[in-house]
């Protein structure tokens, strides 16, 4: 399961004061709209894979486990859309992070 978390964005052509005021706020208390998390898969999978529009080829994933039980994990692929996390085999159901997408 991949969740993420959405902020006030703006209109493609901008927007008034006020949305413009409330959306550079925003980014400037750290709402950037490049977060979400992840539960490893189980059954003895060695990879989980992540779906969000927002990664691309060229896209930095960072990690942050939110359980006990982390896995040594790497980024083994990506594509527009979606990463492939490798990882140990996994028995423990619940194991979960939290990440960020750069670019």
């Amino acid at each position: 399961m991949t969740r993420t978390v959405q902020f006030q964005t703006l209109p493609p052509f901008g927007g008034d004061q006020r949305q413009v005021a409330d959306v550079v706020r925003g980014v400037m208390d750290g709402k950037t709209n490049n977060t979400g998390d992840f539960t490893l898969a189980t059954g003895g999978a060695t990879t989980t894979t992540i779906n969000d529009a927002r990664i691309g080829t060229s896209s930095v994933i960072l990690f942050s486990p939110t359980s006990a039980n982390q896995k040594d994990l790497y980024v083994s692929s990506k594509t527009r859309g979606s990463a492939v996390i490798s990882h140990a085999a996994n028995s423990t159901s619940g194991i979960t992070y939290d990440y960020i997408v750069v670019g």
